[in-house]
C-alpha cells in the first residue's frame, strides 16, 4: 500500500476524539441521574448538591486553560492519560463520599480537573490542528461523541440507580474510565500536529518534504494569546457561548429532578437526557456541515442558541406529559449540538489554528467555569427559594435570545486559517 492509499492520521484523530468525547461527557452529564437519590438519602438543600457541580465544572474550566497550553506543546495522549486517571480517582472517592466537603473534592475537584484533560479542549483542538477546509465537519463527528455518550450513560446510571445504590454508579463511571480513556489516549491520540509529521492538514497530501524537513509554519504562529485577549471578539465569543452553557448545564443537572417533580417516572426522566443526546447527534453533525458552507460561523451560534431558546419555552407549559418533556428533549438537543462543535471553529476563523488549544482553553474557563458552574447552582438556589424551575427557565429563555442577538454583531472575520 503506497502513501496515497492511506487515511489521513487527522481521521484516528476525530475517532479518538469522538471516543473520549463520548466517555467524558456521557459519565459527566449523568450527573442528574443522581441528584434526587442524594437529596433523599442526605437530605442536603437542592442547591448544596447542586454546588457540586458548579465547583466541577469551574474545576474543569480552570483546567482548560492549563490543558489548552499543554496540547499546543506536546501530544495529547499523557494529558488524556493523566486526566483519565484523576477523574477515575475522583468517581470511586465520590462512592464513598459522606459529607458535602467530602463530595466537593471528589466530584467537584477531583472528577472536574479529570475531566479537562480528556475534554473539548483538548480533543477538539487536536482534530482543529490537522484540519483547514474540512475542520467543521471533522469537529463535528468528534463532538457527536457527547452525544452518543450521553445516550449510552445516562440510561446506565438510571438503571443502577434505580436496581442498586447510585454510589454504584460513580464507581462503574470511574472503572470504564480508567479502562478505556487510558488505552484511547496511547493509540488514536499519540501525534500532535500535521507539520510535526511533514504533512499537511486535511490530507490533501500526503507529504511535504521529510519528518527530518518539516513545513515551514505560518505567519500566524507567533500570535500571541495576551494579544487574542485585547480584542473585542473574543469577548463577545465569551459572553454569548457562556450564556449557552449555563443554560446546557442547568437543564442537565435539574431536568430529570424536575421531571419527577412533574410527575414523570424516575427511568423515564433519566432517559429524557439520552434524548437530549440523540437529538445533538444530528444537530452536531448539521452545525458541522453548516460551518464549512457559511460564511461566517458566527449565524450557526445565532441558530443554535433560538433553537434552545425554543426549547425552553416548552417547560413553561410542560406538566405530566412525557410527549412534552421529549420534545422539549429533542429540540433543545438538536439546538445544544451547536456549542461544542461551533467553539472551536469559530475560534480558528477569527484567530487561527497554531494556539487554537490556548486560547479554547482561555475561552473554556469563562464558558464553563462561570456559564456552566453558574448554571446548576443558580438552578438550585431558584427551586429553594420558589419550589420550582419555572424562574429558571425564564431566566434561560431570554438570556439566549439576548445572546442570538449579541453574537451577530461580531465584525467581519479576518483572513486566517
Amino acid at each position: 500500500m503506497n502513501n496515497r492509499t492511506k487515511i489521513f492520521w487527522g481521521w484516528y484523530v476525530v475517532f479518538g476524539g469522538f471516543l473520549l468525547l463520548g466517555l467524558t461527557y456521557g459519565t459527566r452529564y449523568s450527573f442528574g441521574v443522581f441528584v434526587k437519590p442524594m437529596f433523599a438519602e442526605y437530605h442536603w438543600p437542592m442547591s448544596i448538591i447542586s454546588l457540586g457541580a458548579s465547583i466541577n465544572m469551574l474545576m474543569y474550566a480552570t483546567g482548560g486553560v492549563l490543558s489548552g497550553r499543554l496540547v499546543d506543546r506536546m501530544a495529547p495522549k499523557w494529558i488524556i492519560m493523566m486526566g483519565a486517571i484523576t477523574s477515575s480517582l475522583g468517581f470511586f472517592l465520590t462512592s464513598l463520599a459522606q459529607t458535602p466537603v467530602q463530595f466537593y473534592l471528589s466530584y467537584g475537584i477531583l472528577c472536574g480537573l479529570g475531566s479537562a484533560c480528556m475534554g473539548v479542549v483538548v480533543t477538539s483542538s487536536s482534530v482543529g490542528k490537522w484540519f483547514v477546509k474540512k475542520k467543521g465537519i471533522a469537529v463535528g463527528i468528534t463532538t457527536m461523541g457527547l452525544a452518543v455518550g450521553t445516550m449510552i450513560f445516562t440510561p446506565i446510571a438510571g438503571y443502577i440507580v434505580k436496581n442498586y445504590h447510585w454510589s454504584n454508579g460513580f464507581a462503574f463511571f470511574g472503572a470504564v474510565l480508567l479502562v478505556f480513556a487510558v488505552l484511547i489516549s496511547q493509540t488514536l491520540m499519540k501525534r500532535s500536529s500535521p507539520e510535526d509529521y511533514g504533512l499537511l492538514p486535511d490530507g490533501e497530501q500526503d507529504r511535504r518534504g521529510s519528518e527530518q524537513d518539516p513545513p515551514s509554519p505560518a505567519p500566524e504562529a507567533d500570535t500571541r494569546l495576551s494579544d487574542i485577549l485585547k480584542t473585542p471578539a473574543f469577548w463577545i465569543i465569551s459572553l454569548c457561548f457562556s450564556v449557552c452553557g449555563m443554560t446546557e448545564l442547568m437543564v442537565f443537572v435539574h431536568l430529570v429532578s424536575f421531571a419527577v417533580n412533574n410527575g414523570i417516572e424516575r427511568v423515564a426522566a433519566a432517559t429524557s437526557l439520552g434524548v437530549i443526546g440523540m437529538a445533538s447527534l444530528c444537530g452536531r453533525f448539521f452545525f458541522g456541515w453548516l460551518c464549512d458552507r457559511m460564511r461566517d460561523p458566527k449565524y450557526a451560534v445565532s441558530l443554535g442558541s433560538l433553537i434552545m431558546a425554543a426549547a425552553m419555552v416548552l417547560l413553561l407549559f410542560m406538566d405530566s406529559s412525557m410527549t412534552m418533556l421529549y420534545l422539549f428533549a429533542l429540540i433543545f438537543g438538536f439546538g445544544y449540538a451547536s456549542t461544542a462543535t461551533v467553539m472551536p471553529v469559530i475560534l480558528s476563523d477569527r484567530f487561527g489554528r497554531y494556539i487554537l488549544g490556548s486560547i479554547y482553553g482561555a475561552l473554556t474557563f469563562f464558558v464553563a467555569g462561570i456559564g456552566g458552574g453558574l448554571g446548576p447552582v443558580l438552578g438550585g438556589f431558584i427551586y429553594d427559594t420558589y419550589s420550582s424551575y419555572d424562574y429558571a427557565w425564564r431566566f434561560d429563555l431570554v438570556m439566549l435570545i439576548v445572546a442570538s442577538i449579541l453574537i451577530i454583531t461580531l465584525k467581519a472575520k479576518t483572513d486566517k486559517k
